[in-house]
């Protein structure tokens, strides 16, 4: 898989708190060559191991995360699907996402594996421009969806793109 060694966590996260704590929850579990689910990026916060193959993640409202799933038979893929998801604060609407407690303002949501590894590179091109692919603009990976949706390329997120989404983010505040 690609993407999946590249990504590495910083510091252990701390065990999650309990579930009135206003955290949004991942369940990924890790079948070898069967069932492999990831965070391709995000900034944990929490995290619960429950066995060898399942643990769960955890993140604050307003954080960006992308989450990877893929499975596999004896005859090769059968699934595979990325979510890139703005966590949500309690009492903010959002959508449901399977394996995602409570859900979350989903970005982007791309499935069939050539896409999928698309939109990996794409991820992979944000970080090779300086940027935490988690701090790029929300509105980015909508227009990363919005074009593969369309069969079309989507734009570079630059470091100009960047600045002007920060500069925005300030004054919106």
């Amino acid at each position: 898989m690609i993407a999946a060694a590249t990504h590495q966590t910083p510091a252990r996260p701390h065990p999650i708190a309990p579930p009135s704590d206003n955290l949004t929850r991942v369940n990924i579990l890790w079948i070898e060559k069967q069932t492999e689910q990831w965070i391709r990026f995000g900034r944990e916060v929490g995290e619960q191991i429950i066995d060898r193959r399942r643990r769960i993640v955890a993140f604050r409202p307003d954080s960006i995360f992308a989450f990877v799933r893929w499975a596999a038979n004896d005859y090769g893929t059968v699934a595979s699907r990325i979510d890139i998801v703005r966590a949500v604060a309690s009492g903010e609407p959002f959508q449901t996402l399977s394996q995602v407690q409570p859900g979350g303002d989903i970005l982007l949501s791309i499935t069939g594996w050539p896409k999928v590894e698309l939109v990996l590179h794409h991820i992979d091109a944000v970080e090779t421009a300086g940027i935490d692919p988690c701090d790029a603009a929300p509105d980015h990976w909508r227009h990363v969806a919005h074009r593969m949706s369309a069969a079309l390329a989507p734009r570079a997120y630059t470091s100009e793109r960047h600045n002007a989404w920060l500069r925005r983010r300030e004054i919106e505040r």
